[in-house]
């Protein structure tokens, strides 16, 4: 039975196409850990709430191992990429309904196994200057 996709991606899809077609907002909840692409500073306790609206995300791409798109935190343009595993609900802003998902610690996927794109990611360290004459 392992053997057997995750049905995850599809619902996401899903839901998301169900708050799109009525008019809803579709907000995803998502479990950040080092595997997730999102501005840090809007984390509270491991998590953070993305809206998914058409108006809000650019270049939404809803895969079934990563869901990506473009948005803007404090007028800030920034790339969000997120592993499926790490969904924890996907909902209607307005009426609260959608379906939430269990998190699997072991399902994770670790940075190494990330995307071609997230591999080519140049670390991030503290920056320095040098004084050229």
């Amino acid at each position: 039975m392992s053997d057997i996709p995750s049905n995850k991606p599809y619902l996401i899809r899903a839901l998301h196409q169900w708050c799109t077609d009525f008019g809803f907002t579709p907000f995803m909840a998502v479990f950040v850990d080092s595997s997730v692409e999102v501005p840090m500073e809007f984390v509270k306790k491991d998590e953070i709430v993305l809206n998914l609206s058409l108006e809000a995300c650019h270049q939404l791409n809803l895969d079934n191992d990563w869901i990506s798109f473009q948005a803007r935190f404090g007028g800030i343009p920034r790339k969000i990429m997120v592993p499926v595993s790490h969904v924890l609900a996907i909902y209607a802003r307005e009426n609260g309904q959608g379906m939430s998902f269990p998190f699997d610690a072991s399902q994770t996927i670790t940075p190494k196994q990330a995307s071609p794109e997230a591999a080519e990611k140049p670390k991030a360290g503290r920056p320095s200057l040098t004084i050229v004459k």
